[in-house]
């Protein structure tokens, strides 16, 4: 199911996606963490792009593993795409938490909640790093599974 679009290898247009999307998503976590007032108007994007990547992240693996069985192990590269999603997820998790909680603390006779919004932000900045390393981290496994070291080769002067 996730080998082939229109004769095109499905993991690297699924890939690009989550390289995109993940990223997206760790700046305006980010974003969202350091400026509160951004939470109402940005949240809502900034959890739907982390929501698109995570969900993404199990269909690259599988497609991963559709096209491993084509060209051969892409080695460590694998391994690191497995643990993508935990990264992704977490991410997820708390900056939905963090634009969740505001909203319930800016509601109308609410008991204040901003020492909480404070460690879930921190918390949040802190996977919304972490995930960007190891997007970071899959990606360059990936391209040196895929290329080695045939760009580095010399050309023959």
């Amino acid at each position: 199911m996730f080998d082939l679009i229109n004769g095109i290898p499905v993991h690297p247009l699924v890939v690009h996606a989550i390289v995109v999307l993940l990223p997206l998503a760790t700046v305006g976590t980010i974003a969202i963490a350091l400026r509160p007032r951004w939470r109402r108007p940005y949240g809502p994007l900034v959890v739907g792009s982390a929501l698109v990547a995570t969900v993404l992240c199990p269909v690259a693996t599988s497609s991963g593993e559709a096209l491993e069985e084509r060209v051969g192990s892409p080695g460590e590269h694998a391994e690191l795409g497995d643990t993508l999603v935990w990264f992704a997820l977490a991410l997820l998790v708390l900056s939905a938490l963090l634009v969740y909680l505001q909203r319930r603390n800016d509601a109308p006779g609410a008991a204040p909640a901003g020492r909480a919004i404070q460690v879930v932000a921190a918390l949040a900045v802190v996977a919304a790093l972490a995930s960007t390393v190891q997007v970071y981290r899959v990606g360059d496994s990936g391209a040196k599974a895929v290329w080695g070291d045939s760009t580095s080769a010399s050309s023959g002067d």
